[in-house]
């Protein structure tokens, strides 16, 4: 019969061998360090695709020392619930829209107003420039790695459209801010994910949808539509962000907190490049099914700028009963894209 501290001693020895199994860095030399990642983009978009590049980046500069593993699709958090899903360490970082969660993020809903932004590549950098510039408290239970923001909103639609004129009436697939634009044009907006959109035009329960280029090849929408109207005049952009657990970011050793912060600013051209990479695969879809696509003149364009001006106003008025700068917030945003040529 076995002596009891023997019977102990092997137990114990089996405990320890199993938790180095199973518990990360512990009872063994492994001192890497691994993260979540929550993405409520689908594996093969290219923004999950850019952010996975991004994860591969950390790991190969830190020499494997940090380990990220992605959960792509919303598995591990669904898209609204991604950012407070950081907050509480349900994942270590996470990407999402600040738009899916509104009234959240009240100063940065600026950045998704219809300014006119040209391209992505503009509108993600300037995103990361007034983040950094106004360092709003709404997003300071996180740490904030970057923001990157698609392409303008461009109108697609069954029938043609050159005027105000043509919009009046129309049923435009739209949800959030983008309701407003409709709205603010004379259309009516009708809210849908954008899975149900390539059918409810299919069918004529939309007769347009309000989208980054972007999505008419990703989304297959414009096989149902048959025209593209340029009208980035009063182009939106979402604005996503890319966060960290605060906790998870303080438990990093210094060099790999710098490792973190010079591949994200890396990333920031990478990811507005890659919102255009997609809208130019978008257009040469719909050219390739034989689309018109619809330029509005000067005079138009004016008309158009003018009707969502109350969006603006509504927004500086709502920032200053909550104590925000949104006026000098919006100010500054446009002084910007002027800047930038536009």
């Amino acid at each position: 019969m076995c002596d009891n501290r023997i019977l102990r001693g092997i137990v114990c020895l089996g405990v320890v061998a199993y938790m180095a199994a199973v518990v990360p860095g512990c009872g063994g030399s492994d001192d890497s360090i691994r993260l979540s990642y929550s993405i409520f983009f689908p594996p093969t978009h290219i923004q999950c695709t850019t952010a996975e590049a991004w994860a591969r980046e950390i790991e190969e500069r830190s020499d494997g020392r940090v380990q990220i593993t992605i959960h792509a699709g919303g598995t591990l958090t669904p898209a609204a619930q991604v950012y407070e899903g950081v907050v509480s360490g349900i994942s270590d970082i996470g990407m999402s829209c600040f738009a899916y969660t509104r009234g959240r993020f009240p100063l940065l809903e600026g950045l998704d107003l219809p300014l006119g932004y040209p391209d992505g590549a503009t509108a993600t950098r300037l995103a990361n420039e007034m983040v950094r510039k106004y360092q709003p408290d709404e997003v300071a239970d996180t740490h904030l790695l970057y923001i990157h923001a698609h392409g303008p909103g461009i109108l697609a639609s069954k029938r043609p459209v050159r005027t105000l004129e043509d919009v009046a009436g129309l049923r435009i697939r739209a949800t959030g801010l983008s309701s407003k634009v409709v709205e603010s044009l004379g259309g009516a907006p009708v809210g849908m994910s954008q899975p149900e959109t390539y059918e409810a035009l299919q069918r004529g329960v939309a007769d347009a949808t309000l989208c980054p280029i972007e999505t008419l090849k990703g989304w297959k929408q414009g096989e149902v539509i048959d025209y593209v109207i340029d009208s980035s005049c009063v182009g939106y952009t979402t604005a996503m962000f890319v966060t960290m657990n605060k906790a998870a970011w303080d438990r990093l050793p210094a060099d790999i907190q710098q490792i973190f912060t010079e591949v994200s600013e890396e990333w920031i051209a990478k990811h507005g490049e890659a919102w255009d990479v997609a809208d130019d695969e978008g257009r040469e879809f719909v050219e390739s099914l034989g689309k018109q696509t619809i330029s509005l003149d000067e005079a138009e364009q004016a008309r158009w700028r003018k009707r969502v001006e109350p969006i603006l106003d509504e927004y500086v008025a709502n920032m200053a009963a909550r104590g925000l700068p949104g006026e000098a917030f919006l100010a500054d945003l446009q002084e910007k894209l002027a800047a930038s040529g536009q």
